[in-house]
Order: C-alpha cells, then sequence, then structure tokens
C-alpha cells in the first residue's frame, strides 16, 4: 500500500531539506526533520513533545530552532539511508494508527525516536517522556488475554530456513549413495561394497525420520533456488566412471555435514547419526576409489608367483627369469631366514630383472626393504602389521596385499585399504604350513564377496587348477608349483593357459 505525506509532514520534509543545504551537509538527515517539525512551535510535533514533558525552551535552544524560515527554497539532496528504516516504521504505524492513506507528522516523529536511539535519548534529556510520546500517538494498548492453557508460538522463520536446507542436502546424499550403489552393483559386481552403500543409504533413511517430513516438503521452494542456475564446466566433465565415484563421494560427504551442522537446530539425535554416516563414508569413499586404482594396476595380473631361494630346485634368479617368460605377471619374494644385507641383495637384483620384463615385484612382510628397492608393493599376514602402518612406511602408491582366511578377514581389507587380496589356503601347501585350511568353498565366497583384485593361493597346481576356476577364481598365487618344478617356464605357461582372460 502507498501512502501519500500529509501537508504538515510535506512541509517538514521541505524544510529539512533546506536545513541540510544551509549547513552543507551531503545528505537529509533525522536531527535536519526533527529541526523541520519543530519550528512551529505550534505545531503538531511541538505540542506532542511539550504534552511528553519536554521542557520547550532548553529544547529550542540546544537545536538552535529557528523562529521561522523565511524563504525555503527545493532541495535536492537525498535521504540518508537511515530514513528508510524510519519511513517503514512510520508506515506500519500510519497503518495501524492513522487515518487511510497518509503519513503524518506524529507518525515520523515516533518512528524517528524508536529507531534513533541516541535521538531519543537525547531529548529525554529534556525531560521526555517517551511512553507518554507513544501512548499519545498510538493510543494504550489493550491488556493481554488471559488463556487457561498458554500456546507457545515459535519463530517460523529459522525453522522453515533449517527445514528447507535439510531437505535440499537430504536429497543430495540419497542421490549420491545411490550413484556410489549403482556402481558397485552394476560396474563392479562388488557384493560387499553394494551392501555396505545400501546399509548406509537404509541407515540414512532411519536418520531422516526423525526429522518432521511435513515440514521438510512445506519448506521445498525449487523453483526459487538461486542455485539451480548456477554450474560449472567441471560438473558437466565425467572423463571415466572413476570420476563419477570420485565426485559423487565427495558431493555425498558435503551433503551429510549439511545435514549434520544444520540439523543440530532441529534433532540432536539425529545429527549424531548423520556423523556415524560421515564417518562411515569417509571409509567406503576410500574403498571404491582404491579399489579402482587397484584393478587398473592389476587389470591385466592374473599368474602370481611367490620365491624363496632354499625352495628353488634351480637358482632364484634362475626361477624367476623363467617364471616371467613363461607368463607370470606379479613376482613375490618371500624370505624368512636370511639377514637383512642378503635380503636387499636379492630384493635388488629381483627388482631390476622384473622392471626390464615389466613385471610387478612384490616383497613379503617387509616394508622398509619395499621402500629401499622401490618394489611394486609389499604383501602383509594376519600376524604382520597393519595396512595403516605400513602405509605409512611405503607411501600411497605402493600396492598393499593381505593374506584372508575368511570372509570377516576379507571385508575389513577392503575397508582397511587393501590393493588386493590373498584368498586361502586353498590346499594343502608344500611351502607353508597352516593348522586349518579354508579350502575351495573359502575361495568361492571370497570371489563372489569383492571384486577387488584377489588371488587364490595355497597348494594350486597344473593338476587341481580345474577345481580352483569352478570355484570362481580368475587370478592365483603359487609357488612350489613352479620354484620346484624342473621346467618352471613350462609350467607357468600351463597355468596361464589354463586361466580365461578377465575380460571375457
Amino acid at each position: 500500500m502507498k501512502l501519500e505525506f500529509t501537508p504538515g509532514l510535506q512541509t517538514a520534509f521541505d524544510r529539512a531539506g533546506y536545513l541540510a543545504y544551509l549547513a552543507n551537509a551531503s545528505s537529509i538527515a533525522a536531527r535536519h526533520l526533527l529541526v523541520g517539525m519543530l519550528i512551529e512551535e505550534e505545531g503538531k510535533a511541538a505540542t506532542l513533545l511539550a504534552q511528553a514533558h519536554v521542557v520547550w525552551g532548553r529544547l529550542q535552544t540546544h537545536l538552535g530552532l529557528p523562529m521561522e524560515l523565511a524563504t525555503v527554497e527545493s532541495s535536492e539532496l537525498p535521504l540518508h539511508p537511515a530514513f528508510q528504516i524510519i519511513m517503514a516504521s512510520a508506515r506500519d504505524l500510519a497503518i495501524a494508527h492513522g487515518e487511510e492513506g497518509s503519513i503524518s507528522t506524529d507518525h515520523v516523529l515516533l518512528a524517528m525516536l524508536i529507531v534513533n536511539s541516541s535521538l531519543r535519548e537525547e531529548l529525554e534529556g529534556f525531560g521526555l517522556d517517551f511512553e507518554q510520546l507513544r501512548v499519545s500517538i498510538v493510543g494504550t494498548p489493550a491488556p493481554p488475554i488471559v488463556m487457561e492453557t498458554p500456546i507457545l508460538f515459535r519463530e517460523p522463520t529459522e525453522q522453515i530456513d533449517a527445514a528447507r536446507i535439510l531437505d535440499a542436502s537430504a536429497n543430495r546424499a540419497r542421490e549420491a549413495l545411490r550413484v556410489l550403489e549403482d556402481h558397485a552393483r552394476f560396474v563392479l559386481a562388488d557384493g560387499f561394497l553394494s551392501g555396505e552403500l545400501k546399509t548406509l543409504r537404509h541407515d540414512l533413511a532411519e536418520a531422516l525420520g526423525l526429522l518432521p517430513t511435513g515440514t521438510l516438503l512445506a519448506a521445498r521452494d525449487t523453483l526459487s533456488d538461486v542455485g539451480t542456475a548456477l554450474s560449472t564446466d567441471a560438473e558437466w566433465e565425467r572423463p571415466s566412471l572413476g570420476s563419477v565415484v570420485a565426485a559423487n563421494a565427495k558431493r555425498l560427504q558435503e551433503a551429510l555435514r549439511s545435514l549434520e551442522e544444520f540439523g543440530k537446530t532441529l534433532n540432536v539425535e539425529f545429527a549424531q547419526r548423520i556423523e556415524k554416516i560421515r564417518y562411515a563414508s569417509y571409509t567406503l569413499e576410500r574403498a571404491l576409489v582404491l579399489g579402482g586404482a587397484s584393478r587398473d594396476r592389476l587389470k591385466d595380473a592374473q599368474l602370481y608367483v611367490l620365491v624363496t631361494d632354499a625352495l628353488c630346485r634351480a637358482s632364484l634368479v634362475g626361477t624367476v627369469k623363467e617364471a616371467m617368460l613363461g607368463g607370470a605377471q606379479v613376482i613375490q619374494l618371500r624370505e624368512k631366514g636370511i639377514d637383512d644385507r642378503a635380503f636387499l641383495k636379492v630384493a635388488h637384483d629381483l627388482r631390476r630383472m622384473t622392471r626390464e620384463h615389466g613385471v610387478l615385484f612384490i616383497i613379503n612382510d617387509r616394508p622398509d626393504i619395499t621402500r629401499l628397492v622401490d618394489a611394486d608393493g609389499v604383501h602383509l599376514g594376519q600376524d604382520d602389521m597393519t595396512i595403516h602402518d605400513a602405509r605409512r612406511i611405503v607411501g600411497p602408491e605402493i600396492l598393499i596385499g593381505v593374506s584372508t582366511h575368511n570372509l570377516e578377514q576379507v571385508r575389513r581389507a577392503v575397508l582397511e585399504g587393501a590393493n588386493y587380496l590373498g584368498v586361502g589356503p586353498t590346499f594343502p601347501s608344500a611351502t607353508k604350513q597352516f593348522e586349518a585350511f579354508a579350502g575351495l568353498d573359502f575361495v568361492r565366497e571370497a570371489f563372489a564377496e569383492t571384486s577387488l583384485p584377489a588371488f587364490a593361493i595355497g597348494g594350486i597346481s597344473v593338476d587341481n587348477m580345474a577345481q580352483v576356476l569352478a570355484a570362481g577364481a580368475r587370478r592365483i598365487a603359487v609357488s612350489h608349483a613352479i620354484c620346484a618344478a624342473d621346467d618352471p617356464r613350462g609350467v607357468a605357461q600351463k597355468l596361464r593357459a589354463s586361466l580365461s582372460p578377465l575380460d571375457e
């Protein structure tokens, strides 16, 4: 509603502009308008202040009020920015308490003293009873209604704003989780990671159930969301499936953080549940991203050979060379009974050979030796140091493999960041003693559980390869079958020939 100024108020504004002009001011301030309203001693504003106990003579001297302005020239000076607040308050007072369609000097005077506390305190120094002035202008407020049962009103603005943010963040989190789950399910065919992501999605749904769904939907306002029109070129760049996973993992975590922070304003238990989901998402991100990198580096690796000098029928170096010529793609040096200097010398020799043949070189148990000879990876048993501690020694690029003997160890290794798994023992081994054998059932379960590169290990030979393949294994690790062979190259060739290519 647009309101007009009364003639008295318009005159006061004209005087205020002229006074500001005479004072070389850059804009019309509240004090200029106050003086403009008070020049007429018998005017409405002066009368109201006098009734509110202002000592008029002292105030007149203090403000330097002229008796009159002989000439009032028009002024083009702008209003001070503070006037926007004053006039908005005056407009509200006029609508509630004035004559229809107009704002008068008393509305502006009261608004000026409500908004400008320093000016009000100044006038109170000359006797102003502000409450009496307010009653003179707007009257005495009606007494409050006393109700038998009090009604509690909450400020809706913050609640709606928080609900709108929570609704948008919940949608982002659900969408990102679905993208990650679809990747794990349809691209990786990874039963374990698919299950973990599905569980996380259900946990999120349960947490969101703690919030008032109706409030979230009521707060949703997609049409006026300024963010829908904002985008960057990077948002449309997804050069690979891996980049889709990486982007949505970050999107999930950002959405969860927003849910957690703004959720604290509505429901503490909700925020605590979201915090747990956020931490779990960090672990799953590592498994998905590192798993993708591991699959790329080991995408063609199917025949993994473990060598120990004492078990080789020929020389260690000769056996490794023949195995590589026969098709071995990964060589692991496993030495338990020699001193570190001898270990280092052998490791350096094998590192040079494997690099020349384009074969991955792994050190068993020893992250320190792995780093010293620049090997491609280190392999850890269940009794060795943790993946976390080994990673601190070898750095982020080195492959870390882990021996697993049951499904719980498989799952833990995946979540802890293993790059590949040893799965077994499949059969009794001639190179390592075990109290119990996981057997072919475990091989079958493990290869169905995870898509992380995994090698069936333990007593595997040309003679029992058919059983291993029937259990679902696509990669194998052998030792005695090649080390003890009269023809390591020929055995390696037979083993490789029995393995179907991984891209089939």
